[in-house]
């Protein structure tokens, strides 16, 4: 069997991390992002577990970082109580 990361397989770790947060929120979980640190090196040394050379997360620390952090803050109102702020009367 051959190495992967051999023949230049590379996977962005964010990838994984959407991958992971979809899965576990289907399953009626409800995973935060971010609260506990930056998920992306964990992710990598998953991709590293699995032969795969992650990708360099860098690039979310680049020109795109702001689009990102209003996507993740897009996804975690998804996971925001609907009631949230709002008097028992739905007010």
């Amino acid at each position: 069997m051959s190495d992967p990361s051999a023949h230049g397989e590379r996977f962005n770790p964010w990838s994984v991390v959407h991958l992971v947060f979809d899965h576990l929120s289907a399953q009626g979980l409800h995973p935060v992002l971010g609260e506990s640190g930056d998920p992306s090196e964990p992710a990598a040394e998953l991709l590293r577990s699995l032969g795969i050379t992650p990708g360099d997360p860098s690039w979310a620390r680049g020109q795109d970082a702001e689009k990102i952090q209003d996507q993740l803050a897009e996804i975690r109102s998804l996971f925001t109580p609907a009631d949230q702020g709002q008097d028992p009367d739905g007010r």
